[in-house]
């Protein structure tokens, strides 16, 4: 071993502070999931007890055998994922599409149209609720699968993100497969998609996190409890059998977990996406 090898390297003052400052942060966003979790194995008696405490005095999984027992929590995870991969591929198909078409097609209206989708990031999803419902209402879609996805399926923001990525992407090499004979929809599947799946991956991910978190939508549109997702089911069995704080944290673990697997098996991709689509500034 050289000297040069062994010899440590001191750390530098702003080193240093940036780790400390790093250990901070991750502090803070830990101690809540733990909080969560180590609630979750308490009695309800010594949840709620004070002076709290961290770790539990008796551990028990109480709260967990109560939540699978007294909740429908099997059908609400089932039905969020349902819920979550339909709207998540009607996205990106849809946003894809619109995106390919305003960034490589010229027809009459385009920019007003284009002006119309962009006018959409303005306006609150909550704002539309009432509209919403009573479109979903007149097509007897309530208390349907087809009425929880169907209007979370209008991604002005993820159409523009696509958008702005094909216009990025070379004219050549779509020219030069014209040249050979394909056509646009074989050059969109074939040269366009696969050079797209940073952001493609990124628009999948950000719109299956927002859905599966969505709670007002979901709890606007079904009333049915066999229909009802993670979010809106849990609440429920809160209402029912009041506040029983170690369920409570129980049952947000298990809604969480999807969310958690999903970051940590497609960290990459959120980063890659992030970067490819530009929202690292935003």
């Amino acid at each position: 071993m050289s000297a040069a090898t062994g010899i440590r390297r001191r750390w530098t003052p702003s080193q240093i502070a940036l780790t400390t400052l790093g250990a901070l942060v991750s502090a803070v966003m830990t101690a809540p999931i733990l909080w969560t979790l180590f609630t979750s194995l308490k009695s309800e008696t010594e949840a709620v007890a004070v002076p709290t405490h961290w770790l539990p005095e008796d551990w028990t999984l109480q709260a967990w055998r109560n939540i699978f027992e007294t909740g429908n929590i099997t059908n609400w995870f089932v039905n969020s994922v349902v819920v979550s991969v339909c709207v998540t591929f009607i996205v990106v198909l849809v946003s894809a599409l619109a995106g390919y078409g305003f960034a490589r097609t010229e027809f009459r209206g385009k920019k007003a149209l284009l002006g119309l989708v962009m006018a959409g990031l303005m306006i609150s999803p909550a704002v539309l609720g009432v509209p919403l419902f009573t479109t979903v209402q007149a097509m007897g879609m309530v208390d349907t699968y087809w009425g929880m996805i169907l209007p979370q399926c209008a991604p002005a923001a993820m159409v523009y993100i696509l958008y702005k990525f094909f216009q990025g992407i070379p004219k050549e090499l779509e020219e030069a497969a014209f040249i050979d004979g394909a056509g646009r929809w074989r050059v969109f599947f074939t040269i366009v998609l696969p050079l797209s799946r940073p952001s493609l991956s990124a628009v999948g991910i950000f719109t299956f996190i927002a859905s599966w978190n969505n709670f007002l939508w979901p709890y606007m549109v079904t009333n049915n409890p066999d229909l009802m997702t993670m979010p809106n089911g849990i609440a429920t069995v809160m209402n029912s059998y009041g506040i029983q704080w170690a369920q409570l944290m129980a049952g947000g673990l298990m809604a969480g977990l999807p969310l958690v697997i999903v970051f940590i098996f497609f960290q990459r991709q959120i980063v890659a996406g992030v970067a490819h689509t530009g929202l690292a500034g935003q």
